[in-house]
């Protein structure tokens, strides 16, 4: 799937399953609060907190669909083509970035 075939996806569900979109700021800290789920997750499983017994059965794809839906829904509701700017923000990157990062002596 695509981007935006996902993003139509997301606009079919909200459109049939949801009453409307929240509006801007609600998804903006709908998605803090998922990021944070997906931070929380990061730090106690890869990072050196402890991981509590509640926090194990929690699936890291699972986090990062949440906030990947709410980009989603930013995209749709701002009117961002977002493979169009996934695809001009790759090519950005890899002529920005191509050297650079095999030049850099920490990444050896």
């Amino acid at each position: 799937m695509n981007i935006q075939n996902a993003q139509k996806e997301v606009d079919t569900w909200i459109k049939e399953h949801g009453v409307r979109y929240f509006n801007e700021l609600t998804n903006m800290a709908q998605l803090t609060e998922e990021v944070g789920e997906v931070a929380r997750i990061i730090s106690r499983r890869y990072g050196e907190q402890s991981e509590k017994e509640s926090d194990k059965d929690k699936d890291l794809g699972e986090e990062l669909a949440d906030v990947l839906f709410v980009v989603l829904c930013l995209a749709n509701q701002t009117d961002i083509d977002l493979q169009a700017a996934f695809d001009k923000r790759m090519d950005k990157k890899t002529k920005r970035d191509h050297d650079r990062h095999h030049n850099n002596q920490k990444l050896k």
